[in-house]
C-alpha cells in the first residue's frame, strides 16, 4: 500500500520471521514465506526496521508536498506525576501554556500518562487546563521511556496538537526526544522563554546557546508538533481556579511493551532538592576549599535553607552534583538566595535569576553577580557569614 507506515521488499525477505516476533502489535504476519504488514495495526515504532538483517523493511518517503499545518491545533502539556502525584513543572507550564493558548485564541489541553492518574484532571483543569487527556493504564504504573512516548505519540497522532510542553526533567528529557523522532518534529531544550509570533503564529522557543553566552530563539516553521522542554522553576505557577470547567478524556490505547523491568526502587535519604528550596545559601570559587562550605551548611540550616554551590565547587569536588545551581545544574526560584563568594558567570546566573530576593557577598565590587542582586554586600565572605552565624544563634 502506497500510504503503508513500512515497505517489505519480497526480494530481500528471507522469511526469517525475526520481524513478526518483534512486532509489538501484531502487525506482521507470515503468508507464502514473506512478511505481510497489516496496516491497520502498524504504529511505525521501527522494531521491524530494527530488527531485520536482511535492510527488507523500509520507510516509505514522504510524498504530497509540505504538511497541511492548518491540521494542528492547540497548546498542550505533559502533566509529569510521580506515584499519581502531579509534579509542581506542570503546574508551570500550564500557566505559560494558558497564555500561549489565549495569545493563539485556542485551547490549552494536559496529557497526563500513568496508571489510577484519573483524579489528578481535576487539579490540571483548575490550574487552566481546557481539556485533559488521560492515559491511564497499569503498563504505565512505572515510568519507561519507550512506553511513555509510545503513548504521547498516539494521543499526538490522533488530536494533532499545534504546541506540546514538557519540563526538562529526568523524565522529561529522557522520553520527549524519542517522541519527537518518531512525531518527525523538531525539539527545542531547556527554553527560558516561550511566545507566539504575532504575524506567523509561530512559537518562539529561546534558549541560551554557546555555553550561555548568547540566547537564541529557536522556531519550527515546517513540522508539527512545535515541541520544547522548559527547565523547572522558570516560570512562576498561577493561582488554581477550584470553579473552572473542563473536558476530561479517557485514551485507551495498545501500547508497546516495555524494554526494561524496574526490579526495585529505593529512596536516597541523604538526597537534596534545591529546586524545591524556600532559602538558599550558595557557595562558589570563594570558598578557597571545600571545608569552608561547612560553614554555609550551618548558615543555611540556622535559617531553614538548604546549601548550594556553583559549578566550580562541584568540579573541584567540594560538593555532590544535586546541589549544583545554573545552566548544568538545577534552575532554582527560592524566596532568598544568598551567594557568597560567586562571580556571577552567565551559566551561574541562569538558574537563579528569578529568585525573589538575590542577596550576594564578594570582594570585587565589579563581579557580574551584583548586576543581578537586590543586595550586594562588597567585603570579605570570611568576615560576614561567621558574624551572620553568630547573629542567628544568638538571637541579634
Amino acid at each position: 500500500m502506497s500510504d503503508a507506515p513500512i515497505i517489505i521488499d519480497p526480494e530481500k525477505c528471507k522469511g526469517c520471521k525475526l520481524c513478526v516476533k518483534a512486532c509489538p502489535f501484531e502487525a506482521l504476519y507470515m503468508e507464502d514465506k514473506l512478511a505481510v504488514l497489516k496496516p491497520e495495526e502498524c504504529r511505525a515504532c521501527s522494531a521491524c526496521l530494527d530488527s531485520c538483517p536482511f535492510d527488507a523493511i523500509t520507510e516509505p518517503e514522504k510524498k504530497g508536498g509540505p504538511l497541511d499545518l492548518s491540521d494542528y491545533k492547540g497548546i498542550w502539556v505533559f502533566a509529569e506525576q510521580n506515584h499519581g502525584r502531579v509534579q509542581e513543572v506542570a503546574y508551570e507550564l500550564l500557566a505559560t501554556g494558558r497564555r500561549l493558548a489565549d495569545d493563539r485564541q485556542g485551547e490549552l489541553a494536559a496529557v497526563i500518562l500513568g496508571h489510577n492518574v484519573t483524579d489528578a484532571a481535576a487539579s490540571l483543569i483548575a490550574a487552566g487546563a481546557d481539556k485533559v487527556y488521560v492515559v491511564d493504564q497499569p503498563v504505565l504504573a512505572e515510568y519507561e521511556a519507550n512506553v511513555y512516548a509510545d503513548a504521547l505519540n498516539q494521543v499526538m497522532a490522533k488530536y494533532k496538537p499545534e504546541v506540546v510542553l514538557a519540563g526538562a526533567t529526568a523524565v522529561g528529557r529522557a522520553f520527549f526526544a524519542k517522541a519527537a523522532v518518531r512525531a518527525r518534529t523538531g525539539l527545542t531544550a531547556d527554553c527560558t522563554a516561550l511566545s507566539i509570533d504575532g504575524e506567523s503564529g509561530l512559537l518562539h522557543q529561546t534558549r541560551p546557546a554557546f555555553g550561555g553566552n548568547i540566547m537564541a530563539t529557536i522556531i519550527t516553521p515546517n513540522h508539527r508538533p512545535q515541541m520544547a522542554t522548559v527547565r523547572p522553576k522558570v516560570f512562576k505557577t498561577a493561582p488554581p481556579d477550584p470553579n473552572r470547567k473542563g473536558e476530561t478524556l479517557i485514551e485507551a490505547l495498545k501500547l508497546v511493551a516495555p524494554d526494561t523491568k524496574i526490579v526495585r526502587t529505593e529512596r536516597d535519604l541523604n538526597a537534596v532538592n534545591i529546586a524545591d528550596a524556600e532559602i538558599i545559601v550558595a557557595g562558589g570559587r570563594g570558598l578557597k576549599k571545600g571545608d569552608n562550605l561547612e560553614m554555609l551548611r550551618k548558615l543555611a540550616g540556622l535559617l531553614g535553607g538548604v546549601l548550594g554551590a556553583s559549578r566550580a565547587c562541584v568540579d573541584a569536588g567540594w560538593c555532590s552534583a544535586a546541589h549544583q545551581v545554573g545552566q548544568t545544574g538545577k534552575t532554582v526560584c527560592p524566596r532568598i538566595y544568598l551567594a557568597f563568594g560567586i562571580s556571577g558567570a552567565i551559566q551561574h546566573l541562569e538558574g537563579m535569576r528569578s529568585s525573589d530576593t538575590i542577596i550576594a557577598v564578594n570582594r570585587d565590587a565589579n563581579a557580574p553577580i551584583f548586576g543581578v542582586a537586590d543586595l550586594g554586600i562588597v567585603g570579605d565572605l570570611f568576615e560576614i557569614a561567621p558574624r551572620l552565624i553568630t547573629a542567628l544563634e544568638t538571637g541579634k
